[in-house]
């Protein structure tokens, strides 16, 4: 009988193979040639793979703890698949950050570069990016056939982003550049050739598709944004590996904004306590000696404040690996999504993890909202949950380790991170204290907009914003410009971004909630220890909040 850390391990081979975009994201070796079939025969076979794990997993013999945990992760992971596959979203899934559009294209920043051969397989791919691109029509084009296409809204960003791709500047221009700032430009000059011409085909080939979704995909896509309470429950408890309460999250979310609108007057005060707080953000906002002057310091500052992170938590309130150590502050490619994310390092740490920082067209660096960020993103955020989640050798399953992922428990804990930063006194200044305010208040304010706007919620009638309207598009950029105070071309892919992935914008204030409130019902017991209680948390993996619960308080 197989071992389900065996099969977990075989596992992970057999999903790069039949996956290789996630493969190169995560630094799995040996697919970097390749694309996945998104077409529906590739989605069947992907079925198939998964039906065939469960089954498989099923079989093993559970004779420690350790085992019924990678047992239970590896099924439940195996059931979200096929239940995702078989609700059929895969075949209107166009959004404007984390569909295959933007996928197939961010492939190449995560691709290796520190080889020939390396160059070689990027070409190989950039060559055959219409392959990849058509197995992804060839699923669009079965919804269309359906009646099940994405909505105009999220259509018209993916039209802009292909837009992007396909012009001057896009980020597969900057190829070209890494090509010739590596030390292997000098002695292959035919790379530089096959490149350009790889280049040009990449971008036709996004020109192409985009042409079709103008043509022949935007026609059919409807107007309406929201998708229902009951597809919006479903696909939250997805996220988050529970299953909320729409209307009660939602007058919670209320009640947040509420709370922190009073925590918000009172740090501004510290500011300036004769000015009100629009006039303060304005202040924090427009004040050069506040800013960084320029992209490369701003990129300086962030990546000194993970320096100082690391040292001040390392063996006080964490163990941070020596293999994680190693964090990288970058800025993002043009064409994605407005907001900074984090990539893992790879299974072997020869790529460490980044920090990637969206810069384009930014003449402003602002920083008392970017120390919360660095926090959540770098240390002791996601850098922190998935780097240690690498680390742990044969503590969790290869599988665990590398491919599972609920925003509920990962963007909670980054969420927490930067809360607890706050607890432990690392927003030195009163600017940080209302930027760590204006985090939160983001969030809450996506958990009511995600929620009213999918579920068709009214505003309540006692709520300090339009009480009594129904949600529109244009209500919610306004909440998120004139509550949250977010910039307006962020405000705008913030909103088209919660309409095209509905249930994940909750997850980081819900997950919060659900980790705090653990850490209060652990706290209760008596004898708690702060560092004991993260290493408890970090040391369960991403797993859905209702498993996590069960795990610490079991631990």
């Amino acid at each position: 009988m197989t071992n389900i850390f065996e099969l977990s391990h075989a596992a992970v081979d057999e999903f790069a193979a039949r996956n290789p975009t996630t493969a190169t994201a995560y630094g799995l070796e040996g697919h970097d040639d390749r694309w996945d079939d998104l077409s529906p025969a590739g989605v069947v076979a992907q079925r198939a793979f998964f039906a065939d794990l469960a089954g498989q997993a099923r079989a093993c013999e559970a004779v420690s703890r350790r085992d019924e945990v990678a047992t239970r992760v590896l099924l439940d992971e195996c059931e979200l698949a096929i239940a995702r596959i078989d609700q059929g979203d895969w075949k209107a899934d166009v959004n404007n950050i984390v569909s295959p559009w933007q996928g197939i294209r961010l492939t190449f920043d995560s691709a290796p570069k520190a080889t020939l051969a390396n160059w070689h397989d990027l070409l190989t791919r950039l060559e055959t990016i219409d392959e990849a691109l058509a197995s992804y029509r060839a699923a669009l084009q079965a919804g269309l056939d359906e009646g099940r296409v994405a909505s105009a809204r999220q259509v018209r960003a993916a039209i802009d982003q292909g837009r992007q791709a396909a012009g001057d500047g896009s980020s597969f221009d900057g190829l070209r550049a890494e090509w010739d700032d590596s030390s292997l430009a000098d002695e292959h000059p035919e790379i530089a050739t096959r490149l350009d011409a790889g280049i040009a085909a990449a971008k036709a080939a996004y020109g192409a598709m985009t042409d079709w979704f103008e043509a022949m995909y935007l026609p059919a896509a409807p107007e309406a944004d929201g998708v229902g309470t009951d597809r919006y429950v479903r696909s939250a408890s997805q996220f988050l590996g529970t299953t909320i309460d729409p209307e009660a999250t939602y007058a919670w979310g209320w009640g947040e904004i509420a709370r922190i609108s009073e925590a918000l007057v009172a740090a501004c005060a510290k500011i300036d306590r004769d000015a009100s707080v629009d006039d303060v953000l304005h202040l924090l906002t427009s004040d050069p000696e506040r800013a960084a002057a320029d992209v490369d310091e701003f990129i300086a500052i962030m990546q000194a404040r993970q320096s100082t992170a690391m040292e001040a938590l390392d063996g006080v309130h964490f163990d941070i690996d020596p293999r994680i150590r190693t964090l990288e502050v970058v800025t993002a490619p043009p064409g994605g999504a407005a907001a900074p994310y984090y990539t893992g390092p790879s299974e072997d740490f020869s790529k460490p993890g980044r920090v990637w920082y969206p810069v384009d067209g930014r003449d402003s660096f602002p920083l008392y909202e970017e120390i919360a960020t660095a926090y959540h993103e770098g240390l002791p955020g996601h850098h922190l949950q998935i780097g240690a989640q690498t680390t742990m050798g044969d503590e969790l399953s290869r599988y665990h380790k590398l491919l599972v992922w609920y925003p509920g428990s990962g963007e909670g804990w980054a969420l927490y991170a930067e809360h607890l930063m706050g607890e432990l006194g690392h927003y030195e200044k009163p600017d940080y204290e209302v930027g760590l305010l204006m985090s939160q208040m983001m969030r809450s304010c996506r958990v009511v907009i995600d929620i009213g706007l999918h579920c068709g919620f009214a505003i309540p009638d006692d709520a300090p914003f339009h009480p009594g309207e129904a949600w529109t598009y244009e209500l919610a950029v306004e909440m998120m410009t004139d509550v949250a105070h977010v910039a307006p071309a962020m405000a705008e892919s913030e909103i088209v971004r919660y309409l095209g992935w509905p249930g994940q914008a909750i997850s980081y204030k819900v997950g919060e909630r659900a980790i705090l409130d653990l850490r209060a019902e652990v706290q209760a017991r008596g004898d708690f220890d702060l560092k004991a209680f993260h290493s408890t948390v970090l040391g369960c993996g991403s797993i859905g909040l209702d498993l996590l619960r069960e795990l610490v308080l079991t631990a």
